[in-house]
């Protein structure tokens, strides 16, 4: 009986921690894509950082430039994504 109920508590630990993987990798997304805005709002009409500096980060924003891609793609909505997430029908 006290070997069942590890196993429960053991299978219950490692759901709470694949959903909280799965909402960290759903956060990091977005701060990605906040970065990319950040950086090149002009485009959508946001004022944007001095030109000096989006151009010298831009070697480093090919994952961010992939993932606003990925996002215009797939126009996901981010409320229903993350209630998938936490499981919220």
């Amino acid at each position: 009986m006290v070997s069942f109920v590890k196993r429960i508590l053991h299978v219950l630990k490692l759901v709470h921690r694949e959903k909280a993987c799965a909402l960290t990798v759903v956060e990091i997304e977005e701060l990605e894509n906040i970065f990319a805005l950040l950086l090149l709002g002009s485009f959508v009409g946001f004022p944007s950082p001095p030109t000096f500096l989006a151009v010298e980060l831009m070697p480093f924003m090919e994952k961010e430039m992939n993932a606003l891609y990925r996002r215009a793609e797939d126009e996901g909505d981010m409320l229903a994504e993350m209630c998938g997430i936490l499981g919220i029908d």
